[in-house]
C-alpha cells in the first residue's frame, strides 16, 4: 500500500509478503534458567546478531512518523508497516534458516516450531475475526485495513527498531552471556546470578502471549492455553528459574506429550532432571534431543558433561569434543584428569594393589566423576580388600542410586565389566564378608543377568554358591557335634572366600570345642581383622584367652564387650571372674570378692573403714536425702554397680553419719571418692555421669 494515497495495491502480493514477514520473526531464548522474554518496549538494534532483521537503507521510514504497535506472535497477530515502497517486498530480509543453518528445531526457526493446533477464538477477545486484524501503519495519516485473508506479522517502527510492550515489568538485572556454542541458534543469555543452573532453551515466542490494543502497554486480550506446548514450556522455565524443579519437570512432560518431536523440550527436561539429581534420566533426555536434532551442539555438550560426572569417560569424550565445534577447555581438562586417574586405578586393581586403587579412585572422583556409582563401588571394594569392612559398608551405603544406564551406552565397561553389573559385583563381596549369604547370592545373580559373559562375575557367582553350601554343611556338622568335620567344611569355604569373617568365627567355635584354643584365637583374630566389631568373634577370643590364662587379653576383650553390651549379665560375670583372676595372678588379695550386688549403705565409721579396705577398688557416694543432685545421680550409680561387678559401691548419708563426713572432710554433695586398700586415690565433687564412669572403668582393673 502507498503511504500517500492509503489505497491497497493488489499487485503487491500481500499473501506472499505475509509469508516473508512471518519467516523473519525473532524469538526469545532462555538460558541459565532465566526467561529472557524481553519487554515489548525494549528497543533492539536491528543490526544485532540476535535479530534476523536488518534496517533498510533509503526506505520510506522517517524519524517523525508515529505508529501504533501490537505484540508479535509466532502464528497470528497484528503488525505495522511504515512507509512501504511500491516495490512490494524487501529481498534483504534474511530467513532464519539462511542466517543460522545449524539452529535446532523449536529454538529460533519459525519453520520448525511445533505445529500444535491453535484456536484463535480462544486466544483473542476481539470482536472481529482472527483474519481481520488491521495492518497499522503511519504516513499521510490515513489507515487502511488489508484483505481479510492476510495474516501480517512483525512490528517495524519508523526508527528502524523493534518495539515491544511491557517495559514496566522489565528486570533490572544485567545480561550475562552464558556458556554454549557460538551459534546464535544455540546461544544463551542468563540473568545475573543464575549462571550456575543448566541452560534452558525457550524457543519461539508464544503465540498465546496476548495482543496490545490501542497502544496501551501491558493490556492483554488473550488468555494462555494449557494445550499450547510453548506456553507450557514457558511456565516450566519460570518454575525452573525459581528452583521448583519437580513442577518444571511436570510442565515439560506435558509439552513433550503434545509435541514429542521438539528437541528443545527434551533439552529443558534434562535441566529439570539435573536439578532433581536424576542424572541418568537427564542423560537420556539429552540423547533424545540429539536423536531429534543430531547437530544440537548444546545437547552434545550437556550430555558429555553428564557422562563425565557419571564416570563414562569414553562416551563423554565423543560429546564434549563434538566434531566441528570448539569444546569447553575446562570440560576437556576435567575429562583428561579423570581418564588419567581411572587408567591408573585400573592398572592397580588388576595387580591387587588396593592402596593405590583407593588413592586413584578418590582422585578420579575429585577430578569430576563425582556422581559415578561405579567409582564409589570401586572405593568400597578397595576398602574391603584392605580389611576395612565397616568403612566398605559405609562407602557402599553412599553410592549414588540412579536408574539403569543410558540406553545407547548400556554396553560401556569399567574394569572389563559392564557398568550396571559392577556395583552388584562389589555388593556381593561385601555382603559375603558380612555373613549375609542370601543377599550376596541375590546380588551376584543380578550381576550375572546384566553381564553373563564376564569371567569375574561367573567365578564369583560359582564361589558364592559353593561358600554357601560349605557354610550350611559346616553348621549341620557342628550341631551334630562332629567338630573336626565341621572345621574341614568351613575350611573349604575359606579357600574360596578368604575374606569371610563368618567362616573364620564358626571354625574358631569348632577349635574351642576341640580344646585347640590357640587355633581358636588365631581364627578369631582373622575374623576381627575383617570385621573389628564382630561380637561373636570377641566372645570366642575372650573365652579362648581365658582358657589359655591370658587374663590381660581376656579382660581387654570383655571390657570391649561390656561397652557393646552394657546390660549383658553373662558378659559382666565373665569380666568379673577375669578381673579377679588377673589380680590373683599379680599376687593381690582377692578374698571375699563377690560378683554383682547392690550399692551398700554404710553408717558407722568403723564399718566404713573396713569396707574401703576390702580387696579391689571401692567407690563411695557421699550424699544427703534432701539434695536433688544426689537423687538424680543415684540411679546411675546402680547402673555402674551392674556394669562393673569387681568394684565395691558404697553410699554414706553425711547428715546421718556426721562422723564419717567429718573424718573424710566432706562438705559438698554429691561427692565421690575412690579407695584402694583403704587409701583414697581419687575424689570428684559433683561429677557428670560420663566423668564418673570413666574413673570407675579406670580403677576396675
Amino acid at each position: 500500500m502507498s503511504s500517500q494515497s492509503g489505497k491497497t495495491k493488489p499487485e503487491l502480493g500481500l499473501s506472499s509478503l505475509s509469508d516473508r514477514l512471518r519467516n523473519t520473526l525473532t524469538y526469545d531464548e532462555v538460558d541459565g534458567g532465566v526467561n529472557v522474554n524481553k519487554p515489548d518496549f525494549r528497543e533492539l538494534d536491528l543490526g544485532s546478531p540476535v535479530s534476523p532483521l536488518r534496517p533498510r537503507t533509503g526506505g520510506g521510514l522517517t524519524a517523525t512518523t508515529t505508529t501504533t504497535t501490537t505484540t508479535s506472535s509466532s502464528s497470528s497477530s497484528s503488525g505495522s508497516v511504515s512507509g512501504r515502497t511500491s516495490g512490494g517486498h524487501n529481498s534483504n530480509l534474511p530467513r532464519k534458516s539462511d542466517s543460522n543453518p545449524s539452529s535446532h528445531s523449536g529454538e529460533l526457526s519459525a519453520e520448525s516450531s511445533p505445529s500444535a493446533p491453535r484456536n484463535l477464538k480462544s486466544v483473542h477477545t476481539r470482536s472481529d475475526s482472527a483474519g481481520s486484524h488491521p495492518l497499522i501503519y503511519s504516513g499521510s495519516g490515513s489507515v487502511t485495513s488489508p484483505a481479510v485473508n492476510v495474516l501480517p506479522t512483525g512490528n517495524i517502527c519508523p526508527s528502524g527498531r523493534i518495539l515491544k510492550t511491557g517495559m514496566a515489568s522489565r528486570s533490572t538485572k544485567t545480561d550475562v552471556l552464558g556458556s554454549g556454542s557460538v551459534n546464535y541458534g544455540h546461544g544463551s543469555i542468563m540473568r545475573g546470578g543464575l549462571a550456575s543452573k543448566p541452560a534452558l532453551d525457550n524457543g519461539p515466542v508464544n503465540s498465546t502471549r496476548g495482543l496490545m490494543v490501542g497502544g496501551e502497554p501491558g493490556k492483554r486480550t488473550g488468555v494462555s492455553s494449557s494445550s499450547d506446548p510453548e506456553e507450557l514450556k514457558k511456565m516450566g522455565n519460570d518454575n525452573y528459574r525459581k528452583g521448583h524443579f519437580a513442577e518444571a519437570l511436570s510442565l515439560y512432560d506435558k509439552a513433550i506429550a503434545i509435541s514429542p518431536g521438539n528437541a528443545a523440550y527434551h533439552f529443558n527436561r534434562a535441566a529439570a532432571l539435573m536439578g532433581l539429581r536424576r542424572l541418568v534420566e537427564a542423560a537420556r533426555e539429552c540423547e533424545e534431543a540429539i536423536r531429534l536434532d543430531p547437530g544440537y551442539v548444546r545437547a552434545h555438550h550437556r550430555l558429555g558433561s553428564l557422562l563425565l560426572s557419571l564416570g563414562q569417560t569414553e562416551n563423554a569424550r565423543k560429546h564434549i569434543c563434538f566434531p566441528g565445534h570448539q569444546p569447553d577447555p575446562l570440560e576437556v581438562q576435567k575429562l583428561q584428569s579423570v581418564e588419567k586417574h581411572l587408567c591408573k586405578c585400573t592398572d592397580a586393581r588388576r595387580v591387587g594393589d588396593w592402596r593405590s586403587t583407593l588413592r586413584e579412585v578418590d582422585a578420579a572422583i575429585a577430578s569430576g566423576a563425582d556422581a559415578s556409582p561405579q567409582l564409589y563401588s570401586c572405593r568400597a571394594e578397595a576398602l574391603l580388600k584392605l580389611y576395612q569392612l565397616d568403612d566398605a559398608i559405609s562407602a557402599l551405603s553412599n553410592i549414588p542410586k540412579y536408574a539403569s544406564a543410558t540406553s545407547s551406552h548400556s554396553q560401556s565397561k569399567i574394569f572389563g565389566m559392564l557398568f550396571e553389573a559392577y556395583p552388584y559385583f562389589v555388593r556381593t563381596q561385601i555382603e559375603l564378608a558380612w555373613g549375609r549369604f542370601d543377599s550376596a547370592l541375590t546380588a551376584i545373580e543380578k550381576a550375572g543377568v546384566v553381564d553373563p559373559r564376564n569371567v569375574e562375575i561367573s567365578i564369583l557367582l560359582n564361589n558364592v554358591r559353593l561358600v554357601g553350601r560349605a557354610r550350611a554343611r559346616g553348621n549341620d556338622l557342628f550341631k551334630s557335634e562332629r567338630f573336626t568335620e565341621a572345621c574341614s567344611a568351613y575350611g573349604e569355604g575359606l579357600k574360596l572366600d578368604p575374606s569371610n569373617s563368618v567362616l573364620y568365627c564358626n571354625r574358631a567355635a569348632c577349635w574351642f570345642k576341640l580344646g585347640q584354643w590357640q587355633r581358636s584365637v588365631d581364627d578369631c583374630n582373622q575374623a576381627l581383622r575383617i570385621q573389628p566389631n564382630y561380637t561373636k568373634a570377641l566372645l570366642r577370643r575372650a573365652a579362648s584367652n581365658s582358657k589359655l590364662e591370658r587374663w590381660n587379653e581376656a579382660v581387654r576383650d570383655y571390657e570391649a564387650l561390656r561397652r557393646e553390651l552394657p546390660d549383658d549379665n553373662e558378659v559382666a560375670e565373665s569380666l568379673f571372674h577375669a578381673q579377679v583372676a588377673l589380680r590373683k595372678s599379680r599376687g593381690e588379695e582377692v578374698n571375699n570378692m563377690k560378683f554383682g550386688g547392690e550399692v551398700e549403705s554404710v553408717s558407722g565409721l568403723e564399718q566404713f573403714r573396713a569396707a574401703v579396705s576390702s580387696p579391689g577398688a571401692s567407690v563411695v557416694h557421699f550424699k544427703t536425702g534432701s539434695s536433688i543432685e544426689c537423687e538424680q545421680i543415684s540411679p546411675f550409680l546402680d547402673t555402674l554397680c551392674t556394669r562393673y561387678p569387681s568394684i565395691n559401691f558404697l553410699k554414706v548419708d553425711i547428715e546421718e553419719s556426721a562422723a564419717i563426713a567429718h573424718a573424710e572432710n566432706v562438705r559438698i554433695v554429691p561427692t565421690f571418692k575412690i579407695y584402694r586398700k583403704g587409701a583414697r586415690v581419687k575424689e570428684m565433687i559433683c561429677p557428670s555421669p560420663e566423668v564418673l564412669e570413666s574413673s570407675v572403668r579406670h580403677y576396675s582393673i
